[in-house]
């Protein structure tokens, strides 16, 4: 072939993967799961760890840290107040928590949008929290705004990203005080899709509420979900003054939160399953019930994030057996008590998009999504244990939660999932490849990886040789270049530009 030939069947090719990609990201809102749960406990089991949950509850307390009206709240509802310990009467939570909706609508700007969460549902939200990020062009780098909006981006033109999510990356070039009113707008203006508030402050997650009622209307916020938040206790069994703040903010406005131990077993739980499940779920209960204090029917998501700890360096792992026990089993805890469940993820401790992040994100990605998780953050882009959000790992990550939507649909039973038509057309020693069912199907039979090349060895050396990491930087270029920002309402846009001028001129910056 020549020089001129060899280039045009390459961009023939990228257009073709191109094409494959786009029509990939045709999908639903959100997945409903036809396939049945993997439950790894006994009831036996799930009976053990609620009755020692309980004991803890009751026993040893969880702690409060100055927040003299949650204090002051809890002995109003019956619970022992001593200092900032707060010791639970068996029952009460589980009273309190009956008021939980065991299943809500997160409502986006454009209503096809919106997801269900709970039930048979999952949504899938981007990676959360990283300070730096990576691509194969300027390597490893703190975040900015840029970087921000890149990854808004990606997630908005993405279709098996069900979610804008929240903090993408941190941009650090944006003042610390004021940088949330930069990140919430982005989601809002770049995506269509739901997004999370901040929750670093509460006055940061007062001013999500203010701007999501100026996108949405301030009575339609009251009465809907429009914004998720991400609360973590800071385990073991303290509840910090930030997240507290953040957390009576949203539940007071009728805003989701995530209330989501952080544990890395070893170190803030116990080294063994149930030991860390016990103290998950004390934890979560105590956040959870204090949503229904502030406002009875408050939607909010049982969270567990859970890792297991390398004994030899303390760094975090990935993609171990550990985890999984602990994810499912948590999974089933969330279900007995009918509140959706956060967990999972792509996660990884590997530097690079590399063989070690494949693995270990294949090994947490598919028992999230086979044990029943509702919301799965971290879902994509997520690399060095969640230090570095990768521009070439959240196109990959997208291929394989693409693969998770086909997988969820089940066994098609239907006519021509059956496939009878063909077993008579074929017969005994033929084969099906040209037979009508084949030719019927061949475009939609399987699905077809964006990112893997599945070619001869002298097609993918003619093609430049590339590793998947490669291909996915073609594709991350692709997509940004071929981004359409969505219509957004100019005056609700104006004013929304309006309110965080208005709002940053009112105080100075400040690196804390």
């Amino acid at each position: 072939m020549n020089p001129r030939g060899e280039k045009s069947a390459r961009r023939g090719r990228d257009a073709r993967r191109t094409a494959r990609a786009k029509a990939s990201a045709v999908t639903q809102p959100y997945i409903s799961r036809n396939i049945p749960l993997t439950e790894l406990c006994s009831q036996e089991g799930l009976e053990i760890i609620e009755a020692n949950a309980d004991t803890v509850l009751q026993e040893i307390g969880i702690d409060f840290n100055d927040d003299t009206e949650v204090l002051d709240l809890w002995r109003d509802a019956g619970a022992d107040v001593q200092g900032q310990r707060v010791r639970f009467p068996k029952g009460l939570l589980r009273e309190l928590l009956k008021t939980v909706p065991s299943q809500f609508t997160q409502h986006a700007r454009n209503p096809a949008r919106s997801v269900e969460i709970g039930g048979k549902n999952l949504v899938f939200a981007p990676v959360y929290g990283p300070p730096f990020v990576r691509d194969l062009d300027g390597g490893r780098r703190y975040g900015t705004i840029e970087d921000f909006r890149n990854f808004v981006k990606l997630a908005y033109m993405a279709g098996p990203m069900h979610h804008s999510g929240g903090t993408v990356c941190e941009p650090v070039d944006l003042p610390v005080n004021k940088r949330h009113f930069d990140m919430v707008y982005t989601h809002m203006r770049y995506s269509d899709k739901p997004y999370m508030g901040s929750v670093t402050h509460p006055d940061r997650a007062a001013d999500t509420v203010a701007m999501s009622e100026i996108l949405f209307g301030k009575e339609f916020v009251d009465q809907n979900t429009v914004c998720t938040s991400l609360i973590n206790v800071n385990s073991p069994m303290v509840y910090d003054a930030t997240m507290l703040g953040a957390l009576k903010v949203y539940a007071r406005a009728n805003q989701a939160s995530i209330v989501s131990p952080f544990i890395l077993s070893g170190a803030m739980a116990p080294v063994s399953a149930a030991g860390t499940l016990t103290q998950a779920l004390a934890e979560g209960m105590a956040g959870m019930a204090l949503t229904q204090l502030l406002r009875p029917g408050s939607p909010v998501i049982f969270g567990v994030f859970a890792s297991a700890l390398s004994m030899q360096s303390g760094a975090p792992t990935f993609g171990t057996p550990e985890p999984t026990l602990v994810l499912s089993t948590a999974a089933q805890l969330a279900r007995r008590l009918n509140i959706p469940f956060r967990s999972g993820g792509s996660f990884c401790g590997s530097k690079i998009p590399d063989a070690q992040a494949a693995y270990e994100s294949a090994s947490s990605l598919l028992p999230a999504v086979l044990s029943g998780v509702n919301f799965m953050l971290h879902s994509a882009g997520w690399l060095e244990g969640g230090l570095a959000s990768s521009y070439e790992k959240f196109v990959m990550d997208i291929d394989q939660l693409s693969m998770m939507e086909v997988l969820c649909k089940g066994v098609d039973l239907s006519e021509n999932g059956q496939a009878m038509d063909a077993i008579r057309e074929v017969g005994p020693g033929a084969h099906y490849l040209g037979c009508s069912h084949t030719q019927a199907n061949f475009e939609t039979a399987f699905y077809r990886s964006s990112i893997a090349d599945n070619n001869s060895f002298e097609q993918w050396d003619a093609e430049g040789g590339l590793r998947a990491d490669e291909r996915a930087a073609k594709i991350v270029k692709q997509m940004l270049g071929s981004y359409q920002l969505p219509e957004l309402d100019p005056g609700k846009d104006e004013e929304l530009q309006s309110f965080m001028k208005n709002r940053k001129a009112s105080f100075p910056d400040s690196n804390i």
